[in-house]
């Protein structure tokens, strides 16, 4: 019955998921897209009132506003708390585009837009499971949603939100769909999310921008010296320089490692899909290892100077950088920030004054394989796939996850269906048609076996 409500109602679910998308609400750039963030969330309510909710509001926070909703069968039976995030990343670079960010399109069995995987379309799966389940009279579960719309920057609002609402949000397990499989034809559930210490730093020389003829030489460069202390925060090791980085970073043992490089993985796919013709990351660990279980240091953006067209010959009076890291387990997101701009003050030489900050973190995510939902979840997608999926560890990561243990007291199953193809973050997001509706159906399934 699952199956055949989604084939008889697909293309209203697809035309309902392109209203969505077209909603440019991109938390990152507030002073352009805070009424759509509100806009958004208001439709996410009507949307999971149609589908069968007996309440939903649009709570507001400092921030962007909390979308709540649920639906009370029974209050013995066991509580889903769905949870995703409906700000969506910046289109820049636009030129990159092959379609308009905000009109979806499909082509090529995809759905294209900003927001197609991330998370819009994954959220969406699980308001139309919900339906689904609902309108068969087939849900067995009571079921809460939390949506929110910072993500992208953090979640910063849905802490606090998390911190006055306990009781109202309160369920067995929180189940989230903003991750992605190892491959279409390898179904695997994430088990791990790497934490994150996101940081801004900014190195200033001169007062004002310097003529580069009569000044070059004499002044230190700005741009110069953070592209040189940048640089040197990463050896030729892909070794993080960074005094104390590694102290607590949990190694694999050589049993363990193994047994993580089971999963599949093709170098030759790997690059063919990211347009590189080498790889590179830290000596001694397979790529798997680099992105899975391996703290990493990346420039996230730079700017300094002139960029604009023709020629304008100065020396810049300031130069900054957005610097992220990813962390693994044990590994403290505020104590790698302290370690960081301990670290990065001490190098800077004196020609310079550096200004750094905090910007936003999180903790890794360890989900259990033995939890009663990751066993629920598991069946789902055998049952979906026709194959048992495996445990896989991302390099991703979703800050708010790990508060949500914390606070909420609850363990989080990360049942994504993404991939690696879909361009996340970049240029031409896009997602499967099939990734879409198998989607909508496994989750229906988590339901089922969660219940029982």
């Amino acid at each position: 019955m699952v199956k055949s409500y989604i084939e008889q109602n697909k293309d209203r679910f697809l035309s309902e998921l392109f209203e969505l998308l077209r909603i440019p609400s991109i938390s990152a750039q507030p002073s352009l897209h805070k009424e759509d963030m509100v806009r958004a969330a208001e439709w996410l309510k009507e949307s999971l009132l149609k589908a069968g909710v007996d309440r939903a509001e649009v709570m507001p926070t400092e921030g962007n506003p909390v979308v709540f909703a649920e639906k009370i069968i029974d209050p013995a039976k066991p509580t889903v708390v769905v949870y995703g995030h409906y700000d969506v990343m910046p289109v820049d670079p636009i030129e990159q585009w092959n379609t308009e960010p905000f009109e979806p399109v499909v082509k090529e069995g995809r759905i294209w837009g900003r927001g197609a995987d991330d998370d819009k379309g994954q959220l969406f799966m699980h308001a139309k499971a919900f339906e689904t389940l609902v309108a068969i009279n087939q849900l067995t579960c009571n079921v809460k949603f939390m949506l929110e719309g910072e993500e992208e920057i953090g979640s910063e609002s849905l802490y606090k939100w998390c911190e006055e609402n306990k009781e109202l949000v309160a369920g067995d397990v929180i189940l989230i769909s903003d991750t992605s499989m190892i491959a279409w034809d390898v179904p695997s559930i994430t088990c791990g999310l790497r934490g994150l210490t996101y940081m801004q730093v900014e190195v200033t020389g001169p007062d004002k921008d310097l003529h580069s003829g009569l000044y070059g030489g004499a002044v230190a460069n700005p741009a110069n010296v953070l592209s040189e202390m940048i640089a040197s925060l990463v050896d030729e090791q892909g070794h993080i320089t960074i005094p104390g980085f590694y102290d607590d970073v949990r190694e694999l043992s050589a049993e363990e490692r193994e047994e993580f490089n089971k999963a599949p993985f093709s170098k030759e796919n790997y690059m063919k899909g990211i347009g590189v013709e080498e790889l590179a990351g830290e000596e001694g660990y397979t790529t798997p290892e680099r992105t899975g279980v391996r703290p990493t240091l990346d420039v996230n953006g730079m700017w300094s100077g002139y960029i604009g067209e023709g020629t304008k010959t100065i020396i810049p009076s300031t130069a900054s950088a957005k610097i992220s890291m990813r962390l693994v387990p044990h590994q403290d997101y505020e104590k790698i920030a302290e370690l960081f701009e301990a670290h990065f003050r001490a190098i800077a030489p004196p020609t310079v004054k550096v200004d750094v900050k905090f910007l936003h973190g999180g903790a890794p995510y360890v989900s259990p394989t033995d939890l009663k939902a990751y066993q629920a979840a598991a069946a789902a997608v055998e049952q979906t796939f026709g194959r048992r999926p495996l445990p896989f560890y991302s390099g991703g990561s979703i800050p708010i996850v790990s508060h949500f243990e914390k606070a909420l007291g609850m363990k989080s199953i990360l049942l994504g269906f993404g991939l690696s193809r879909d361009a996340i973050h970049s240029p031409n997001e896009s997602f499967g048609l099939e990734n879409f509706y198998r989607g909508i159906e496994t989750i229906a399934a988590f339901y089922k076996y969660f219940a029982e």
